[in-house]
């Protein structure tokens, strides 16, 4: 640690990881009430908009009951307010069954879809495959939206159109800071107050060798993409956090600073408009057989979109058949455990973090085809994939966009080797991304235990080539082994510890550093 610097991960998940998640017990709705019947043909949309419009209504928590058994959605479900819990009767065959019958491509959204529309025209974005004679826009449902759609009312989900940006109120600016600790000076305080989840940000005004660039990938070669540096009034890393105490010009927040602030390098507190104690849990999601008609040209089949959300969490669900199991965005602090994502059609996404700080995915099996089983997208920071499985064409997506210091933590893969002339391989991170948003990770991104069982492809005597070929600078590789021995082919060059050698001592590091920053 003295010579290489690893972040502290323990912060991710509801209540920056400390405690259990709570067991809401307030007003239940039962959507019974409201004319849903399980396990009959009759659709119940009607019905579940009706139960989902009586608990905004009531004030304090509220927990909205699904029944054991088939319920027919075809609707989106709308959550919009805080301490709101969607409960099912488990996510096993004898709990909630909640099928979709059709994607949202039929489905009425009124305009949620209509800043990436036109998005994707302005900037033409196009699946292009020659060979299949195909050559159209991206879908707009191949990264956002979802059936259970979580976003507090009046807020953007997420940003694509710069001339669509809100004005940026500014609480404070933050003078001086260092890098991992959580006390900061601002010019003022007196727009602060303890208990404010606000959103800290840091943006890059000084064009492709700006400091924040440096802070952010360190001394690299690596060609740094146009959207670093193209929009000086978006900021570029955001990490939400809460004010824990005030006392003049001196701030302390609930969470380590990802990066120093100076004069050189000038940060900003500014308002977040977010929602808390939002949970979706105990529940089987399924979409029905049908085509997948390729990578960008999903037409829908999400089951969560999660946006707008401080302090919540995603357990015991399980997904099939569908394009996406999770989409997040513009959250901090949320919890997804003990999720599994089944299906034959090859989805876009299982779990996927995008523009999100200090989120944990715990216990997710994945048992689909998937283009990015494991993603880390555009602006996601200390984020984790912790205990996952991956069963299914297993990738750690490292999808550029500024995102940095993530951890994958404690990972199974089952992988098939392919083979070229200098012998077996398996691109395991293969980050992809636009090229405006390389490289593919900033500093400090960390694989920590990854346990690889190649099926096929290789011989017990064979060497199998790991390969990661488009990442980022300094990444972090502790413990990588399997049922093989391993080499690997990371670029640019990272940090390596314990090449096929298990990792028996810290087979977690997230929970290594919570244990470590909870004992007294």
């Amino acid at each position: 640690m003295g010579e290489n610097y690893l972040p502290d991960f323990s912060f991710a998940g509801y209540n920056h990881g400390v405690g259990e998640i709570p067991v809401f017990d307030g007003q239940v709705i039962d959507v019974t009430k409201f004319g849903v019947i399980a396990d009959d043909v009759i659709d119940d949309s009607a019905g579940l908009l009706k139960a989902l419009d009586a608990a905004h209504k009531v004030a304090g928590p509220v927990v909205v009951q699904l029944p054991k058994g088939r319920v027919i959605l075809s609707e989106v479900l709308k959550i919009q307010r805080s301490n709101i819990v969607l409960r099912g009767s488990g996510a096993g065959p004898a709990g909630t069954n909640l099928y979709i019958p059709r994607p949202l491509q039929m489905v009425e959204t009124g305009d949620h879809f209509d800043e990436i529309r036109r998005y994707l025209k302005k900037y033409d974005k196009r699946q292009r495959e020659k060979d299949k004679n195909i050559d159209v826009l991206f879908s707009e449902y191949s990264w956002t939206g979802g059936f259970i759609w979580v976003q507090k009312e009046g807020t953007r989900a997420a940003s694509y159109l710069e001339s669509e940006d809100p004005k940026i109120i500014v609480l404070a600016n933050v003078t001086n800071g260092d890098v991992g600790t959580q006390i900061v000076s601002v010019d003022k305080g007196s727009e602060l107050s303890v208990g404010d989840v606000v959103e800290l940000q840091w943006s890059n005004r000084r064009g492709e060798k700006g400091p924040l660039i440096r802070e952010m990938y360190g001394d690299t070669d690596v060609k740094i993409g146009s959207r670093h540096w193209t929009n000086k009034d978006r900021p570029l890393v955001r990490q939400k956090t809460e004010i824990l105490s005030v006392e003049g010009d001196q701030v302390v927040i609930s969470d380590p600073l990802l990066h120093n602030i100076s004069a050189d390098l000038p940060a900003q507190f500014a308002k977040w408009d977010h929602i808390t104690d939002v949970g979706i849990e105990d529940l089987h999601i399924s979409f029905p057989d049908s085509p997948a008609f390729g990578h960008h040209m999903e037409r829908g089949y999400n089951a969560i979109y999660l946006t707008s959300v401080f302090n919540g969490w995603v357990r015991d669900v399980s997904v099939h058949n569908g394009d996406t199991g999770i989409l997040s965005y513009n959250s901090a602090n949320v919890t997804i455990s003990n999720i599994e994502t089944t299906g034959k059609r090859r989805a876009h996404y299982s779990v996927h973090a995008g523009n999100v700080h200090n989120m944990v995915v715990k216990n997710l099996t994945v048992n689909n085809p998937s283009v990015h089983s494991l993603s880390l997208n555009t602006q996601s920071t200390k984020c984790v994939f912790q205990n996952a499985i991956v069963n299914e064409t297993a990738v750690l997506d490292q999808h550029a966009g500024a995102n940095h210091q993530n951890l994958f933590d404690n990972i199974t893969v089952k992988v098939a080797a392919d083979r070229d002339e200098n012998g077996p391989f398996y691109p395991i991170w293969d980050g992809s991304g636009a090229g405006y948003w390389q490289p593919g990770h900033g500093r400090f991104n960390t694989t920590w235990n990854l346990r690889v069982n190649v099926q096929s492809g290789a011989t017990r005597s064979e060497r199998v080539m790991l390969r990661g070929i488009a990442e980022g600078p300094d990444a972090r590789l502790v413990g990588i082994s399997g049922n093989r021995e391993f080499d690997v082919d990371y670029r640019p060059s990272p940090y390596i510890e314990r090449l096929n050698v298990p990792m028996t001592d810290v087979p977690s590091l997230y929970d290594y550093q919570l244990r470590k920053r909870l004992t007294p």
